[in-house]
């Protein structure tokens, strides 16, 4: 299974809510990026099946 990024956006808003919680812009940072590397897998993860069922499409 491709991993479409949810784990990533998951974890990015835990631990940007303990930053929050917390006070720790280290880690609001942290979950911001997380956050941000889950978009990118899913929109990539996204445009792969996109270019796949075209080719399937074709034959």
């Amino acid at each position: 299974m491709a991993d479409d990024g949810s784990v990533d956006r998951l974890k990015g808003n835990v631990k940007k809510a303990a930053g929050e919680l917390t006070d720790d812009e280290g880690l609001k940072n942290e979950g911001r990026v997380d956050k941000a590397e889950g978009g990118i897998k899913g929109k990539i993860d996204e445009a792969a099946d996109k270019l796949r069922h075209a080719l399937h499409r074709d034959k």
